[in-house]
């Protein structure tokens, strides 16, 4: 039995990602304590890569997309299958040009009435309309 009933997302990408940003978050933290330029910008530089390097792994499948993963794939070290493709709802993907649109390429597209033959066209009494 697994220690999680849930999908929590635990993912290689995640726990890198955390562990570089700690870091990072650390230096920061030194340098406003030292009151040094240096180690704030370090810091936040190495927040940065943090970010990156996160989110490579994602794209990578080493990350997990939005929703809840297939119970196979709930290990941290399990790579995720649909990462080639893209998620839907990932703005990581997105970015990347891999996320998936809904058909019609995610685009509402009006309802028009069909008019019959035969039917006289109607208009609509509005502001618009001249009279």
């Amino acid at each position: 039995m697994s220690a999680h009933q849930y999908d929590h997302g635990h993912t290689l990408a995640g726990w890198v990602g955390c562990g570089i940003a700690t870091v990072g978050a650390g230096v920061a933290g030194l340098g406003v304590c030292t009151v040094s330029g240096v180690l704030i910008a370090g810091g936040v530089a190495i927040g940065v890569v943090a970010l990156l390097v996160t989110w490579a792994l994602h794209l990578s499948g080493w990350g997990k997309g939005p929703g809840v993963r297939p119970r196979a794939e709930w290990g941290w070290r399990v790579r995720d299958s649909a990462a080639p493709g893209g998620h839907a709802e990932c703005l990581g993907c997105r970015l990347a040009g891999r996320g998936r649109r809904a058909a019609g390429g995610g685009a509402v597209q009006p309802v028009m009435p069909v008019q019959r033959t035969g039917e006289p066209e109607t208009v609509a009494a509005g502001a618009d309309s001249v009279r």
